[in-house]
């Protein structure tokens, strides 16, 4: 496992509130709006669209992925995703898999406790890095995946599978999905803040409001999401303690993005500081990586 204490790729940061950073400013094409943002109950479980399980191993732990029809959901051929209508949730990424051997070693090490945490998804589709957090004892777990039909077709039934099997009587932790737009989610997130952070934000009861922990697998693929994820994740992320993990490719080649890419916008912002906690290199793909986020 590849440690690194800190990313530094500028020599000094940017104190501009906005990200007017030189690589978001090319035109990009024009998406139609995005659907309004809403919970999901988990009594909205699809009964439509056939499901089906299979055991998926991480290094000796065991967790269910399921599997339904890019076709029977969307209408539309199996494909990766379609920027705007589809962002590629029932396809389940390797960089999930990273991400819970990633937490699974930190909690291990004790670098890391779920326990009695409030404990944010974002992009979930299969919800594996939600799941283990669940089973890990966390006291709030809340899903986001950019569609509503993600949510219903895999994601609800995915978190049922594993933590009904795992956990006896009831899963300890408040579970909860919502579907949306990275740059509206916040508004109906139960812990998040209406605006970017705000170091002396507090609730009306003196006690500081945000998620102790966010997770994040494959969802820095696109240049143009980009400023919304992580303007969400500064609405979400609890100070002074809060943090991110986030996993994903070095370079995603065609599309612009990568974990690389993505720290720059954070060094330039210079807000919070990045440390590497793995890196994959098996060649199943390009370099994959994981790294962990906190506040300056």
């Amino acid at each position: 496992m590849a440690t690194n204490p800190s990313f530094q790729l500028f020599s000094s940061s940017n104190n501009k509130p906005n990200l007017g950073l030189g690589f978001f400013d090319s035109s990009e094409p024009t998406l139609s709006p995005p659907p309004p943002s809403i919970e999901v109950l988990s009594s909205e479980v699809s009964s439509s669209v056939k499901y089906t399980v299979e055991p998926v191993n991480l290094d000796g732990l065991t967790l269910f992925k399921g599997r339904v029809s890019t076709k029977e959901v969307f209408g539309l051929p199996n494909s990766d995703l379609v920027p705007g209508i589809y962002e590629g949730g029932l396809k389940l990424w390797e960089g999930s898999l990273d991400l819970v051997k990633a937490l699974r070693t930190e909690v291990q090490n004790g670098h890391l406790s779920f326990e009695g945490k409030q404990v944010l998804e974002l992009g979930c589709g299969h919800g594996l890095p939600g799941i283990f957090a669940c089973l890990e004892d966390a006291a709030v777990v809340h899903f986001q995946d950019f569609n509503a039909e993600v949510l219903r077709c895999l994601t609800i039934p995915n978190v049922n599978a594993n933590l009904s099997e795992k956990c006896q009587p009831d899963p300890a932790a408040e579970a909860r999905f919502f579907a949306g737009d990275w740059g509206e989610i916040h508004q109906i997130l139960p812990h998040a803040h209406e605006s970017e952070m705000n170091l002396n934000s507090s609730s009306k009861h003196g006690q500081a409001t945000g998620y102790d922990v966010i997770l994040m697998a494959e969802t820095i693929y696109s240049i143009s999401a980009q400023r919304n994820l992580y303007g969400l994740i500064k609405k979400c992320m609890i100070h002074p303690h809060g943090v991110v993990y986030v996993a994903g490719k070095k370079h995603y080649f065609g599309v612009g993005g990568g974990t690389r890419q993505f720290l720059s916008m954070l060094e330039k912002d210079g807000v919070m500081a990045a440390s590497l906690i793995t890196e994959v290199a098996d060649g199943s793909s390009n370099v994959r990586e994981v790294w962990k986020l906190s506040y300056k």
